[in-house]
């Protein structure tokens, strides 16, 4: 049986995979490597807390009778805006029906409609393709896949532990700089793979975990692997908006099931926009939604009426939604429209990877929302992200990491960095003010609208923000930290604190580097609005690729569905 650790000394010295990150990306990659491999899973929370078990909608797979996987890679290539790597989304479609029969073996409880698997309609989906459990299909997912981990005995899980840096020696990742318990270690592997989720906490409004803090794409830019496309953030349209509650999303499934999204006067807005109203693509809707509210400034959000489905359906369709809607808001869906409006949900940018999940860096792989396959452009698909998780991570089955020289990592205990640290009372009340704001400064500057002077100013404050963050004395003390040596913390400084440092570190990283491509970007395409340049234009139907601090354009796209 897998391991759930509590001590460094009841663990192998070397790894042959270490997978960072306990969301579905992560679960499904370490129980499809091979089976003979030594694989340590490292989350900072629990196996259960991550984006995905939070995914409502479900997963799209052409299964259907009346669907093919033709019909599912043009809805796919249409919603990314001209974006999309088309033999990445040919590998995403034509696989998804094996990685449905996976996780139907291993116990995902699916609806049912007699004796076939239940499909429901998302919008941009020419058929109704898109498998759930209820309203809580990213948890029936995840679920199921924590069950089978814990099963695995070559699996050893490193809960509540966290993920500093990547362990880069030669041109290639050898492993990782990680705290758990009161240690600080350098622990090797023969290979590494990122799955840490998206970054949507550098937006004050997302529906993202509190442990979406882009941490993935921070380590593997620190590490020097090329991204692409960080500009594309996904607003999702509808997220419950009432004062003290999450900003829980509502699924769009929702829509799909027939829900009207209606303004204060019941009015159906949302075809002003599109002539598929409330069924456009995501980026569509929520901009819809944003410029309404801009012509309404007393009102910051609009109306999701229920109250048009059949509540027999709801009831069976939407249960979760049901609950939180009243314990949070205490709206009764069956009578009372629920107030909502956009919220960053998903980064369509990440670590460029090839088919095969492989980075630009040798034995680092990247799976999931941090990792950029190109399957999703500049505007994702309802529920290909689940999706992309199940299919790039399958592509680690024949992963067969090669032998190499053991480094030396001088286990010897060292506290002497962190001798100064009497107090950092005050490093950590600076940490905890500058996170929110770094959130409040980009939704300001680079949210659903964007144009170049917000992101200057904004490009500005991030540099002050990150010179103070550089001076403090915590940063100091790990800057300082002697390569490759174990440490013990001392008792004031905990994991809970260093989580802190690390997750401002990375929002401070990844802030820059999204609005940085925003700005590059002159142009509207997708999850990208720039209000001063509103149309889309050919010569821009490039990826944006970062190295270090160098943006360049790709290779024009000019690749069609076939």
């Amino acid at each position: 049986m897998a391991s759930s650790s509590s001590s460094f000394a009841s663990l192998p010295a070397q790894f042959d995979v270490l997978v960072i990150g306990g969301g579905a990306a992560g679960l499904y990659s370490a129980l499809c490597l091979p089976a003979t491999l030594q694989v340590g899973l490292i989350t900072k929370d629990t196996l259960s807390v991550s984006a995905s078990d939070w995914a409502q909608g479900g997963i799209a797979a052409a299964i259907a009778p009346d669907d093919a996987p033709e019909l599912h890679i043009t809805d796919t290539l249409n919603a990314g805006a001209g974006l999309c790597e088309v033999e990445a989304v040919e590998v995403l479609v034509r696989q998804a029906g094996e990685c449905i029969q996976n996780l139907t073996q291993m116990g995902v409880a699916f609806d049912r409609k007699d004796d076939r698997l239940a499909m429901t309609l998302e919008a941009a989906h020419s058929r109704r393709r898109v498998l759930h459990a209820a309203d809580t299909t990213g948890r029936a997912v995840v679920t199921t896949l924590t069950a089978q981990v814990l099963k695995r005995d070559n699996i050893h899980v490193f809960n509540q532990a966290l993920a500093l840096d990547l362990w880069i020696h030669e041109g290639e990742c050898r492993g990782v700089q990680m705290v758990y318990g009161q240690q600080l270690s350098w622990v090797q592997a023969k290979a590494v793979v990122l799955a840490t989720g998206g970054g949507g906490q550098i937006y004050s409004q997302t529906t993202n975990p509190a442990a979406s803090t882009g941490d993935g794409v921070a380590m593997a830019w620190r590490a020097g692997a090329q991204l692409r496309d960080l500009e594309f953030m996904q607003f999702h349209p509808t997220a419950l908006t009432k004062a003290g509650a999450p900003r829980f999303l509502i699924s769009e499934a929702v829509r799909g099931e027939g829900a009207h999204l209606v303004d204060s006067t019941g009015r159906r807005f949302a075809f002003d926009y599109h002539p598929d109203g409330e069924l456009a693509p995501r980026d569509v809707v929520s901009r819809a939604i944003f410029s309404h509210l801009q012509k309404t400034p007393n009102e910051s959000f609009v109306y999701l009426d229920l109250r048009v489905i059949d509540p027999e359906r709801v009831q069976y369709r939407f249960p979760n939604i049901i609950r939180k809607c009243q314990k949070w808001a205490g709206i009764d869906v069956f009578t009372t429209p629920i107030p909502v409006s956009p919220a960053a949900h998903y980064w369509m940018g990440g670590i460029v990877t090839n088919l095969d999940s492989q980075t630009t860096i040798q034995r680092l792989y990247a799976v999931g929302e941090n990792a950029s396959t190109g399957v999703h452009g500049a505007n994702r698909l309802a529920s290909n992200s689940l999706l992309e998780c199940l299919v790039f991570g399958a592509q680690l089955k024949e992963l067969s990491p090669e032998p190499q020289t053991a480094l030396s990592t001088h286990p010897t205990p060292d506290s002497s960095s962190f001798e100064g640290l009497i107090d950092i009372a005050t490093d950590v009340d600076w940490l905890h003010q500058h996170r929110l704001a770094i959130g409040q400064l980009v939704w300001k500057s680079a949210g659903i609208s964007r144009e170049a002077d917000q992101m200057k100013i904004a490009l500005e404050q991030l540099g002050h923000w990150q010179t103070t963050f550089d001076t403090l004395p915590l940063t100091q003390a790990m800057s300082s930290l002697r390569t490759h040596k174990t440490h013990n913390l001392k008792s004031a400084l905990t994991i809970d604190t260093l989580r802190l440092w690390t997750e401002t570190r990375n929002l401070l990283a990844v802030a820059t580097l999204v609005i940085k491509s925003a700005l590059f970007r002159t142009e509207s395409r997708g999850g990208h609005y720039r209000s001063d340049y509103p149309d889309t234009e050919p010569h821009w139907q490039t990826h944006t690729l970062i190295n270090e601090l160098n943006w360049k354009k790709s290779e024009p796209l000019n690749k069609q569905a076939t």
